[in-house]
């Protein structure tokens, strides 16, 4: 999903930056060991880090030099492909609690969902499901609303013979990678424009209308009254809004404003376990994707397991964050992205800026822009990024600017905070300073 709708950079260009930064390792058909990596294999720091493990993989301390893999800086942001985020140590504390005793999946499940609804104000009626991250949700949701609890249904599909419904109705502008999994469950996918075709495309096969969150502003149709099209034909609408918090009151806006279904990523700014996510929705909605998902078998959703860990673990990350201080963290974000904006505008020809909307829907949080004079400085974003990624001992990401849409005047890459551990900042600041200033003259 799109970074920064605003931005001058997207989630598609970071990869293709991402896979050129790389040489197209990370391409998959051009996958290839570690070995190979950009600035050859990866070898630890000394000292390594604490570890409980007295012999094999992870006694080091250092599992990822154990396994010949580059650990990363992480200026991009929360990308699947770097591995989301990283939770807080009570998370992982709630996580290794939760291994200590077995307990009966769907039980775990019921419960969490209770507390799911406490923590995000959800209405009367509602309830949560954790499941194996937010595109699960759109797969076992979807399923939901096909099969009820039919168990033939539940069995049968993607095949959706002599089932009563079998279209849902997306807006043209808002179908995106992640509607693959709206597919998954056999669904054909009508596309429309605006209301009048919205409403003349609802038919006796309609199963429900989607909404894809941070295309709100794309979208002729908005997120309010969207839902009352749905609702005034006795249709169910779905919220995809994966990556839509910050700010926390997303968690219950949209169940709250009558979405039937609404998921959100667990792995992003929640951060909670990559492997989970968050499905909201009304009680009969919810205990049907239950039924359509792990731990049951012959289901769509068998595969989209998740362990009682990560339901745990993700209970205790949103208690987390609906608890935290947003203007606290974003101003700690600020001070952060300062500390490289001082050490890279030293440089002749180097300016910094810094994009921040507090409006902005999906993966809200503050950018650094950082700009160079191509008078000056001989380099393009794509060869910083690549230098930044062949960084040792650890791999340096950041974003660059390749979109033709608000594309900066002069060569530009964007650094964000938001999964930076304390010190990153001053390891990126110095090596984007080496490399702009060891940069050629432009002839």
């Amino acid at each position: 999903m799109p970074m920064n709708l605003k931005s001058a950079w997207s989630r598609r260009s970071f990869l293709s930056t991402f896979s050129v930064a790389m040489g197209g390792l990370w391409s998959v058909r051009n996958a290839k060991a570690a070995t190979l990596m950009a600035g050859g294999p990866y070898t630890a720091p000394p000292g390594g880090g604490a570890s409980t493990i007295s012999s094999g993989l992870g006694s080091t301390g250092d599992i990822y030099a154990e396994l010949g893999v580059i650990p990363v800086i992480n200026g991009a942001g929360t990308y699947t492909v770097l591995g989301g985020s990283l939770m807080y140590p009570e998370v992982i504390e709630a996580m290794r609690l939760g291994n200590e005793k077995f307990v009966p999946i769907n039980d775990l499940e019921v419960a969490a969902g209770k507390k799911m609804a406490e923590l995000c104000k959800m209405p009367e009626g509602y309830t949560g499901l954790v499941t194996g991250g937010a595109a699960a949700a759109l797969l076992v949701g979807y399923a939901a609303i096909l099969t009820g609890d039919n168990p033939k249904y539940i069995q049968q599909i993607p095949d959706l013979t002599g089932m009563p419904k079998s279209e849902v109705i997306i807006q043209k502008s808002h179908r995106y990678p992640f509607d693959h999994q709206i597919r998954q469950t056999g669904i054909k996918l009508v596309e429309v424009e605006t209301r009048e075709e919205l409403i003349a495309a609802i038919n006796p096969r309609t199963a429900a209308l989607h909404f894809t969150n941070l295309f709100n502003d794309k979208g002729r149709v908005k997120v309010d009254e969207f839902v009352k099209i749905a609702h005034e034909h006795n249709l169910p609408a779905f919220n995809d809004a994966a990556a839509d918090t910050p700010p926390i009151s997303r968690l219950w806006k949209y169940t709250n404003m009558g979405y039937d279904l609404v998921t959100f990523s667990g792995g992003k700014d929640i951060r909670g376990p990559q492997a989970a996510g968050l499905l909201m929705g009304k009680q009969e909605l919810i205990r049907c994707a239950l039924l359509n998902m792990s731990p049951q078998e012959d289901t769509i959703g068998r595969p989209c397991k998740v362990g009682k860990e990560e339901i745990c673990g993700m209970l205790k990350a949103l208690e987390i964050f609906v608890a935290s201080d947003q203007d606290a963290i974003l101003k700690q974000y600020y001070a952060q992205l300062g500390r490289i904006s001082d050490v890279v505008t030293k440089i002749p020809g180097v300016e910094t800026s810094y994009d921040f909307n507090p409006k902005q829907i999906a993966n809200h949080t503050v950018t650094l822009r950082i700009s160079w004079d191509p008078g000056k400085i001989s380099l393009t974003p794509k060869q910083v990024m690549q230098q930044l990624a062949a960084t040792r001992p650890r791999s340096i990401r950041v974003g660059g600017s390749d979109d033709n849409e608000k594309k900066p005047k002069n060569p530009t890459v964007e650094v964000t905070a938001w999964q930076m551990q304390s010190g990153d900042e001053t390891i990126i600041a110095n090596r984007l300073s080496e490399i702009l200033q060891s940069a050629p003259a432009a002839s």
